[in-house]
C-alpha cells in the first residue's frame, strides 16, 4: 500500500454518527462539558459544572422522589379516544399510537401511590415523551382519580408536570380537563389535604394554566420553562421586548408566581418535610 492509500483511507474514514457514538458518554446542553454517564446518573441528571437540570423520563423521576419499591400504578388501562376523528399531517390515533409504541403506556401521565421518607402520598408524573406531556382526557381523569383517592385515604397530592399544555387533538375535550382538574383540586382543599406541584422543564400552556399553578405550594426546578404561551408569541402580541429569562423559574420565584425553587437532588428532601409538615405527622 502506498503513503497515499494510507493517507487516503485515513481521511475518508466513515465518522460516528450520534446514534453509533459512545453510550457511556453524555454532552451538557449547557457549558458543553463531556461526562461520564454514570457520572451524570448518580448525580440525578444535574450537570456537576453548571447545575443544568438535563429532562428526565418518567421512571427516573419517581426513582427520585418515591421510597424504593413503594410505587403502585393506578389506572394504567385507562386508554384516549378519538372523539372527533382529528387528522392534521398524521391521524390522532396515529399519533397516539406512535406515542405508545414509544413510551410503552397508553397516556402522558402515571399517577399512584408511593411512599416519601415512609409517609404515603399519591403521586401523578408528568411523561413529556408522550405527545409532549399534552393533557388530554385520559391525563384529566387521572389526575382526578388521584385527588379522590387522596380524600379517600387522607393522604396529600404531589403532581409533577413536565408539558408542553392542552392536547389540541381532542379540541374542547382537552380544554375542559383545566377546568375538571381545577375542581377536583378545590375538594381537596376543602377536605384540608396538601396539594403540592412541582414545575419541571417545560411547563406550558393549559396545564400552567390550571392545576400546575394551584398548589398550596409551588416549586419549580432551576432553569425550567414555565409558562402560557411561547415567548416569540408574546413578544408579536405586545410588541415590545422582554426581559431575559422572563419565562424561567428563577424570573417567577423573584416575581412571586413559585414559593421556592429546588435542586432535583434535594427535591425528596423537600417533598418529605412538606408532606410531613403540612399532614402534621
Amino acid at each position: 500500500m502506498s503513503l497515499f492509500d494510507i493517507f487516503s483511507s485515513s481521511n475518508t474514514k466513515k465518522q460516528a454518527s450520534k446514534d453509533e457514538a459512545p453510550a457511556h458518554w453524555i454532552k451538557c446542553k449547557s457549558c458543553n462539558a463531556l461526562m461520564y454517564y454514570k457520572e451524570i446518573e448518580n448525580q440525578n441528571y444535574v450537570c456537576p459544572k453548571c447545575g443544568f437540570h438535563i429532562r428526565i423520563g418518567v421512571d427516573t423521576r419517581i426513582k427520585i422522589v418515591a421510597d424504593k419499591d413503594t410505587f403502585v400504578e393506578f389506572d394504567s388501562n385507562l386508554y384516549p379516544v378519538d372523539p372527533i376523528k382529528f387528522v392534521d399531517k398524521k391521524s390522532y390515533a396515529k399519533r397516539v399510537e406512535e406515542g405508545i409504541k414509544k413510551t410503552g403506556r397508553h397516556s402522558s401521565v402515571l399517577s399512584g401511590s408511593c411512599e416519601i421518607h415512609g409517609i404515603p402520598v399519591q403521586l401523578v408524573v408528568f411523561d413529556f415523551s408522550f405527545m409532549g406531556g399534552s393533557l388530554g382526557s385520559v391525563e384529566g381523569e387521572k389526575i382526578v382519580r388521584a385527588v379522590n383517592r387522596a380524600i379517600e385515604n387522607r393522604e396529600g397530592l404531589i403532581i409533577i408536570s413536565a408539558s408542553g399544555g392542552a392536547r389540541m387533538q381532542e379540541s374542547t375535550y382537552s380544554l375542559m380537563q383545566m377546568s375538571k382538574t381545577s375542581a377536583a383540586l378545590a375538594k381537596l382543599s376543602d377536605a384540608k389535604l396538601p396539594y403540592i406541584s412541582v414545575l419541571t422543564d417545560p411547563t406550558m400552556g393549559g396545564v400552567s394554566a390550571s392545576f400546575a399553578t394551584l398548589g398550596d405550594i409551588i416549586i419549580a426546578e432551576p432553569g425550567a420553562l414555565v409558562g402560557f404561551a411561547g415567548q416569540r408569541v408574546i413578544k408579536q402580541t405586545i410588541g415590545s421586548d422582554l426581559p431575559e429569562g422572563f419565562q424561567r423559574a428563577e424570573f417567577l420565584l423573584e416575581k412571586g408566581a413559585v414559593d421556592m425553587v429546588v435542586n432535583r437532588n434535594d427535591m425528596k428532601q423537600t417533598l418529605g418535610d412538606l408532606i410531613k409538615m403540612l399532614l402534621k405527622r
